[in-house]
């Protein structure tokens, strides 16, 4: 399996249960492997996942469906 890693970063600032909610709920999406907030920076999510399964721009919409302003950051 292939890997691939994306950076978004979510607008707004999101309670400590929201961003585990969030990272839960991709977790949940075929082919994401491994959501999680970046520590320290609070906005910024990292996202590992299988190219193959999914995409950056369905993981983005994922997070843009829970209701966040939402982008990937070039790398």
């Amino acid at each position: 399996m292939e890997m691939s890693d994306i950076l978004i970063h979510v607008n707004e600032t999101i309670e400590d249960v929201e961003r585990f909610r969030l990272e839960e709920s991709l977790r949940d999406v075929e082919g994401v492997v491994a959501p999680r907030f970046s520590p320290g920076h609070d906005h910024l999510m990292f996202v590992a996942y299988d190219p193959d399964s999914t995409s950056a721009a369905a993981i983005l919409g994922q997070v843009r469906d829970r209701g966040y302003g939402a982008q990937i950051v070039a790398m």
